[in-house]
């Protein structure tokens, strides 16, 4: 078996020489930000919200779009993730007393793949009180969200379908289809030549990169991390954690175990980190960087090194199920207490 921080050469894939991904089988990852802004703007730009005879609403522009929105493909297998705000202007008048126009923004706090089954909230705000801005702030709120959702959920749909890599998918795999083997060539006579049998590279390791937003101090996200009864209070698992640089920890009831190898108050954490189902030996590194963008508004970066795409078992979700956790089972309870960045 592999020594602490090396890897085993057995998991490691060779990369090719012409840099080809083939049949997407190796993780690959697809930034789908841009995509996503511009998807939305064609969803969302121009929309006619609401047209009676007392009233109109439009949405004007797409004026804001913050967040993750990503892609990975893994062994031909879609995988999307986003976690998105979003801000739409609109423009309407009222065409019964009180008449006139008014302008005002629509926003989207959170757009993300966990609540994809849901409808995200709405928030409705006009940029000018008075009564005909709030006769058509109402009007929106009462009978214009229902036509904007529609358009929200086209996106998540096609996200959900993997966005921009889709169709990218679909070209590469039709363009890989084998053509017809030629016909055999004569072959002279004499001694038959042993044909070598080619075994494909195991899959070998991947690395998991994540940045999440709290509405709290840095110093508050690291204690979670760190002390082992807030841990325990959070994620509602038992906990034993050093605080020490070369100190051991365990984590949710031993299933997840390591070494703290470089540890910097309320500014980063870095760690030897495996799950007992892995093969013996093999570590990933856990790097957490902490930034305070502004007093109360906390950046947690992770990266996740030399993961390994299969347990011991030979189970192949490996990667997925650890990214799943640290969202699922950490950051977003963590989120529950501490509340959504903005």
């Amino acid at each position: 078996m592999a020594k602490l921080g090396e890897g085993d050469s057995r998991w490691i894939v060779k990369d090719r020489a012409d840099g080809t991904n083939v049949h997407n089988w190796h993780w690959s990852e697809k930034d789908c930000l841009q995509w996503s802004k511009n998807r939305l703007a064609q969803l969302l730009e121009n929309l006619t919200v609401l047209d009676h005879e007392s009233l109109s609403i439009k949405i004007t522009t797409l004026e804001k779009i913050e967040g993750e929105a990503y892609v990975n493909i893994r062994k031909g297998k879609v995988i999307p993730g986003y976690e998105i705000s979003l801000t739409v202007a609109w423009s309407g008048e009222t065409k019964e007393p009180p008449t006139g126009v008014a302008e005002g923004t629509l926003h989207f706090p959170y757009i993300a793949d966990e609540n994809a089954n849901e409808d995200p909230e709405i928030r409705v705000s006009v940029k000018d009180k008075g009564p005909v801005a709030e006769k058509l702030r109402l009007a929106f709120v009462e009978q214009g969200k229902p036509v904007v959702l529609t358009q929200v959920r086209k996106y998540v749909e096609h996200m959900t379908a993997g966005g921009p890599a889709k169709d990218e998918l679909e070209s590469k795999l039709s363009q890989s289809k084998p053509s017809p083997a030629p016909a055999p060539m004569p072959v002279s006579e004499g001694p038959a030549k042993p044909v070598k049998k080619v075994v494909p590279a195991k899959e070998g390791f991947k690395t998991i990169k994540m940045t999440e937003k709290f509405n709290c101090r840095a110093r508050d996200i690291y204690e979670v991390l760190m002390d082992e009864n807030r841990w325990k209070g959070f994620t509602q698992s038992s906990a034993k954690i050093s605080r020490e640089i070369g100190g051991e920890f365990s984590l949710f009831d031993g299933a997840v175990m390591g070494v703290n190898q470089d540890l910097q108050q309320d500014r980063l954490i870095v760690q030897k980190w495996r799950f007992g189902s892995w093969p013996d030996g093999l570590f990933s590194t856990v790097t957490i960087a902490f930034e305070e963008s502004e007093v109360g508004i906390t950046v947690v970066k992770l990266i996740q090194t030399d993961v390994p795409e299969e347990d011991r078992f030979g189970n192949a979700t490996v990667v997925e199920n650890t990214e799943r956790g640290w969202r699922e089972l950490i950051f977003h309870k963590i989120r529950a207490v501490f509340g959504y960045g903005i």
